[in-house]
């Protein structure tokens, strides 16, 4: 493994919960040498007072993620730079899986895979992304990790809350565009490492867990509020990487797309008819305005700050806690008080039912498994299948929580 020390930036914005949850899962990482950089709106104060010792803080009240990412990339003195968002919270030995991939010099950035709001299902897995601002999976062996040589309209895609790059990479290609203001933001990085021939690591063992939370431009059910940034965005991406091909197809295919999104949520009850109409007039008026963005090289201020040491408290091995789901209280305060404590908890609950299973990283800073003693884990798994107490807890602790 690596021991270049890393700078872990989170930028946060209307999400203090959320926030708080994941500076407690940064509290749990395993790795040497680590500092983290939280960029948050001034509606944060509250949740960061407890950790102003322990952490760097800029404030930043505007809602441009890309923006926001450079502050952070200016406070960060490590010589990897890594980035997680706020609704996301990392695995234990998340940073020490994700700089392996730097042991090789060539390369210039690693991403890891993301695990959905279940706990268990994959979110996102390793991709590559294209000039049309589409990808396609990479064909991945187990968890072997993979490099990926970057050429101009191709390079590895790696996802916004889980990914890093050597600090050198930005003084080479630039930061963050502030044209986008959320969404492309990454791709866009992406390609312009890409275009310069950069290789990327694909790290399948590096990974967090993605919830989707509230903000202003979706509801906690993942249903959008608006699409103007999507819309935004897409133009100014054609506009920098997508020179020969049709952008208004490509316009209408994306459109296309959204208008089914919405769709299917108002089938699911959602969404009002009229209000299908209303978030894809969003998407067109995003569209007007990204068309007339201006996008310019971002340069990134250096850090002349000191390394500031992020004192974690994962070096230990996981503690395992099991219970039936009539003990649950007992059970969760007793996880509760060891992970207050400093130790990194899994908590199972199992009830003596075929309920599929589903993992959470509580805001108490336990990882607890629930679901039928019977039922799916892995959603590969059988409906029902008969298991002893005892041998599903150590099947669960195999399949999700071995390396912790």
């Amino acid at each position: 493994m690596t021991s270049l020390s890393v700078s872990v930036i989170v930028v946060s914005h209307g999400r203090p919960k959320a926030l708080a949850r994941c500076l407690t899962g940064l509290s749990q990482l395993r790795y040497p040498a680590f500092e983290t950089i939280v960029v948050a709106d001034s509606g944060a104060a509250d949740v960061l007072d407890p950790w102003r010792d322990r952490i760097k803080i800029a404030t930043y009240d505007d809602e441009n993620i890309s923006v926001a990412r450079n502050i952070g990339i200016g406070q960060a003195a490590g010589d990897i730079l890594a980035f997680i968002d706020d609704d996301a919270v990392p695995e234990p030995d998340w940073l020490m899986q994700l700089t392996s991939g730097f042991v090789n010099d060539s390369v210039w950035a690693a991403g890891g895979y993301v695990v959905g709001r279940n706990g268990i299902s994959l979110q996102w897995g390793a991709r590559l992304a294209r000039a049309d601002a589409t990808t396609e999976p990479i064909d991945m062996t187990g968890e072997t990790v993979k490099l990926v040589t970057g050429r101009p309209g191709a390079g590895a895609k790696t996802e916004g809350t889980n990914m890093a790059f050597r600090r050198v990479v930005f003084d080479r290609v630039g930061g963050f565009d502030p044209a986008y203001r959320f969404y492309l933001d990454e791709t866009d990085l992406n390609l312009r490492i890409a275009a310069a021939g950069g290789v990327t690591a694909i790290v399948p063992t590096a990974r967090v867990h993605h919830g989707f939370a509230e903000s202003r431009r979706r509801r906690w059910d993942r249903v959008p509020r608006s699409l103007f940034e999507i819309g935004a965005s897409l133009a100014v991406f054609l506009r920098r990487h997508g020179a020969g091909l049709d952008a208004e197809t490509l316009r209408q295919e994306e459109r296309g797309r959204q208008k089914a999104r919405l769709l299917n949520h108002m089938v699911a009850g959602r969404l009002e008819p009229r209000d299908v109409t209303r978030v894809l007039a969003t998407y067109d008026h995003g569209w007007t305005d990204g068309a007339a963005r201006g996008f310019d090289p971002v340069p990134v201020p250096t850090s002349d700050g000191a390394f500031l040491t992020f004192d974690a408290s994962g070096d230990s091995p996981a503690i395992i806690l099991s219970g039936r789901i009539w003990q649950a209280k007992r059970r969760t305060q007793s996880a509760r008080t060891r992970a207050q404590a400093g130790e990194t908890v899994i908590l199972f609950l199992f009830s003596p039912t075929t309920f599929r299973h589903r993992v959470q990283f509580t805001s108490d800073g336990v990882w607890m498994q629930t679901g039928g003693l019977f039922g799916a884990s892995d959603r590969k798994d059988r409906v029902f299948r008969p298991w002893s107490f005892r041998s599903r807890v150590k099947r669960e602790v195999a399949r999700g929580f071995a390396s912790f």
